[in-house]
């Protein structure tokens, strides 16, 4: 379906694509960063139709995928690349894409999965996630290089156990999958930690971030992330 994905120009070097007849639940952010060296991609949505046909690399040119953690709706498409980076924590998971660690199963059943059939005969109840083994796995404080530059990884977890994020010490872009977002924080699901995110968000008052892409919703500049992480603490004190 060639019209399954969106396309929004940020800047010069940053696309956003992402699936808009897809449940708001599991719609995420795919971030495309041009880099000198490398070509960045920021998580890969939920693997329903290509992805990788939609990102506009050079030939030649090395593109990097990092999921920032195992969720359905930020590792359907990994399969699809050759350069696969994730969290170290759950790197071993990669290679089976487990339905029961990808929540891949919560879609099978989800109302209104989809707005639009992708195919004729299309079923979410038949949704699978490929096996798309690691061939490169992050932990804080490591470095993802483009060329023209860096990015520190950050372990912020809450949202769920491995999530990770990419911060531009430079500059202050930062990536931040679901550590942060502007939209409705899930903190709910099996695997999540209240306490951890209650952590993620103290460290996160006082990032120097310029301009925030999150893995849901709008992004945002320093403050109004200072104001979504202040808003979680005072929404969980005592929780």
């Amino acid at each position: 379906m060639r019209d399954w994905f969106s396309k929004t120009v940020i800047d010069a070097d940053t696309t956003m694509l992402t699936e808009p007849f897809v449940h708001d639940f599991v719609r995420a952010n795919i971030w495309h960063l041009r880099g000198r060296d490398i070509d960045l991609l920021v998580d890969t949505g939920m693997g329903i139709c290509p992805l990788a046909p939609q990102i506009d690399t050079p030939d030649g040119k090395p593109l990097l995928v990092v999921a920032t953690h195992i969720h359905l709706d930020h590792v359907g498409s990994l399969h699809e690349f050759p350069l696969r980076a994730g969290p170290r924590m759950s790197a071993a998971q990669f290679d089976s894409m487990d339905d029961a660690v990808t929540y891949a199963h919560m879609f099978h059943d989800l109302d209104g999965a989809v707005s639009k059939l992708p195919a004729p005969g299309w079923k979410a109840a038949e949704y699978r996630i490929l096996p798309a083994p690691l061939t490169r796995t992050l932990d804080e404080g490591d470095l993802v290089d483009l060329g023209d530059r860096q990015f520190r990884v950050l372990h912020l977890p809450g949202h769920s156990p491995d999530s990770i994020a990419l911060f531009d010490e430079a500059d202050g872009l930062f990536f931040a999958g679901d550590a942060i977002y502007d939209a409705l924080l899930i903190d709910d699901l099996p695997d999540s930690d209240r306490s951890a995110y209650r952590r993620t968000m103290q460290r996160l008052l006082d990032l120097p971030v310029s301009i925030g892409h999150g893995g849901h919703g709008p992004s945002f500049d320093a403050k109004w992330m200072r104001e979504i992480a202040t808003c979680y603490l005072r929404r969980t004190d005592g929780a």
